[in-house]
């Protein structure tokens, strides 16, 4: 039996684990949603406060009514008894005693209305104070959310790929290597065009008997007869 218990126990142990997991996963999700409700029983709630200060209105309306008719059916037992007919005085002074319960009766009523309005105003007030504070800590917790997310596959994909990155530095070494490689390349093909260029040019400049023209023997030789016959 005592076995049997360890095992319930461990059960419902892993049950609690499990549902908090499932909380701790979604719970930037469960707040919203929470927020959401709120926000609809906020909305109830003025519906309901809007129909509380019509009844308000409606109550103050009546008071005012019945004051209206209770200081006409004064003057009218004002001018019975002006009249000396007691009896129909004393019949309307019986119609305002009625009056005025009621009038008693429908300025409870609107004090009661009036109570409850200023509750549900104040309530509704300091709950939007909440839920607008709730909404800013979603804002920042989603803001924090994301970026622990980001720092985490960040960390994740350079741990899990660092032999890749190796071999991406390699392969990009090799690339530049070869840019080199076709740069230099380039380089020299243009210093032989340059000294393809200077070598026609020379050619061309001894043709035609300019700059520095290379001794022969017969040139050699007719310098010397020259000299000889001066």
């Amino acid at each position: 039996m005592s076995l049997l218990k360890k095992i319930f126990t461990a059960v419902r142990g892993g049950a609690r684990e499990a549902g908090e997991a499932i909380v701790d996963a979604n719970s930037i999700r469960i707040l919203e949603q929470e927020i959401k409700d709120a926000e609809g029983h906020i909305a109830k709630a003025k519906q309901d406060l809007t129909s509380v200060m019509a009844k308000e209105m409606q109550a103050s309306r009546e008071i005012e009514r019945l004051k209206t008719q209770s200081e006409e059916y004064e003057n009218y037992a004002m001018d019975a008894l002006n009249k000396g007919d007691d009896a129909l005085a004393t019949e309307i002074a019986e119609k305002i005693a009625g009056i005025e319960s009621e009038l008693a009766q429908q300025q409870e009523v609107k004090s009661s209305f009036s109570a409850h309005a200023d509750r549900l105003r104040e309530l509704v007030k300091k709950t939007e104070r909440q839920l607008a504070e709730y909404k800013r800590q979603l804002t920042m917790v989603k803001t924090t959310d994301s970026v622990q997310k980001a720092t985490s596959a960040i960390s994740d994909n350079f741990s899990n790929s660092n032999s890749k990155m190796m071999s991406a530095t390699e392969s990009l070494e090799r690339i530049k290597q070869k840019q080199r490689e076709f740069d230099d390349k380039l380089k020299a093909a243009e210093m032989l065009d340059n000294e393809s260029s200077d070598a026609s040019l020379e050619a061309k400049m001894k043709q035609a008997g300019i700059g520095p023209q290379t001794s022969s023997a017969s040139s050699v030789l007719d310098r010397i007869k020259a000299k000889k016959g001066a």
